[in-house]
């Protein structure tokens, strides 16, 4: 399952719809992590002012007890806890594999700039990370990679840009470098795309495969008309049983995608 949490916005709801949905590997962008603070902050980036969770991963460690938790930050910035006191929160990737899967391996690359410690939170141009898991299942010889990302926000757009064609090139080049022949790799996140990118050339180059394609993947919070915005790539289609976009619940304002092979 991949969804970005939306820093933990709708807290209530995701946090009470993953246990049940028994995904093995959860995927999630935009998420936070405030190391000693719990409860609510406030995220303000000039554009837009958000209620976030101050540890989001935690929340979700608490909720999902019975998968490893891996985390990785793109940036940092500043953040105030409800009584206005302001905190350096973490901003990033967390993927939770389930304790059926056994982990061997991992790998995470900054596909656009490097760690920055913002003073302000920036509007545009933020990095951009990668996470790569490699599971191996009890019921299966074949090894999987997942791969997710929060690709580049641009306020100008989701069109296609120089930055987008580098942060493409190093998604290929990642995927290219980790996998084994016979492994499955499956690539996911908020890349902010639109389905005629050239992102989807160039990825089909290192073997993968969209599945989303034209689909809506906002909610009914997202007030914009562009609907596009998440997607989910396999290398081997026939591996694929079953491949959701789930309109309801509503968790965030993007819809999660959820694929069983």
């Amino acid at each position: 399952m991949s969804v970005n949490a939306w820093g933990g916005a709708l807290a209530d709801e995701l946090l009470g719809w993953l246990p049940g949905i028994g995904a093995d590997v959860v995927c999630l962008q935009e998420v936070t992590r405030t190391p000693g603070l719990g409860g609510w902050t406030r995220f303000d980036d000039g554009e837009r002012a958000l209620p976030q969770r101050a540890d989001l991963f935690d929340d979700v460690r608490g909720v999902l007890p019975r998968h490893q938790g891996i985390f990785v930050a793109s940036d940092s910035g500043p953040v105030l806890d409800d009584g206005g006191i302001p905190h350096r929160q973490d901003f990033g990737l967390a993927t939770f594999a389930s304790e059926r899967l056994s982990l061997v391996g991992l790998d995470s690359v900054f596909v656009h700039g490097a760690l920055t410690d913002h003073v302000e939170w920036t509007i545009a141009d933020r990095p951009r990370v990668a996470l790569a898991v490699r599971t191996a299942g009890q019921d299966s010889g074949r090894t999987v990679w997942v791969v997710q990302v929060h690709g580049l926000r641009d306020p100008a757009g989701k069109g296609d840009t120089p930055a987008r064609r580098q942060q493409a090139d190093a998604l290929a080049g990642l995927v290219t470098r980790i996998r084994q022949p016979d492994d499955l790799v499956v690539l996911c996140g908020d890349l902010n795309l639109l389905p005629d990118s050239e992102t989807f050339g160039i990825l089909a180059g290192a073997g993968l495969t969209d599945l989303v394609g034209t689909a809506d993947t906002r909610t009914s919070r997202y007030p914009k008309p562009v609907r596009h915005a998440s997607y989910l790539l396999v290398s081997d289609v026939d591996a694929v049983k079953h491949f959701t976009v789930v309109a309801a619940p509503e968790v965030s304002d993007h819809r999660a995608l959820l694929l069983d092979i």
